[in-house]
């Protein structure tokens, strides 16, 4: 399991734009299930939509890339780098995301060569899915 400080020496996205939580497992290369506690006080709530907040979907892709850029980034050889979008792909949105969910987010890698990827992604409340399809990711060096 990886607290928030240790998920932050893997990935560098940071507050208030880190959308994971705590991880529960990981293997470095292969995958991660993390989670993310959806609060009423995260700021998007306020325009997404006033009286009836959802979580925007664009941010839980972004949760779920940041879960498979933990599985990625963890790797020795990524350590430092950065884990970049190069594609979404057979992605459906299957039920809205609001205040008070606990979004399960687990991508499991499924296909690599050299620094580009592809990690099947996976995102449920309760086990009833939320979001699923296809990131592919490229690996850079952070400046």
């Amino acid at each position: 399991m990886l607290n928030i400080n240790e998920i932050m020496d893997i990935i560098p996205q940071r507050p208030p734009f880190l959308m994971i939580d705590r991880v529960e497992e990981y293997v470095p290369g292969e995958s991660c299930t993390a989670y993310k506690n959806v609060n009423i006080n995260e700021p998007h709530f306020q325009g997404h939509f006033p009286g009836n907040p959802i979580m925007p979907g664009v941010l839980t892709i972004e949760a779920l890339a940041q879960t498979g850029a933990v599985a990625i980034l963890s790797m020795p050889e990524n350590k430092g780098k950065n884990a970049l979008f190069a594609g979404v792909d057979k992605l459906r949105f299957k039920r809205q995301v609001i205040p008070g969910d606990v979004l399960k987010l687990e991508v499991k890698i499924i296909k690599r060569k050299g620094p580009i990827g592809v990690g099947e992604a996976i995102a449920t409340v309760d086990g009833e899915v939320a979001v699923k399809g296809e990131l592919t990711f490229a690996i850079v060096d952070n400046k």
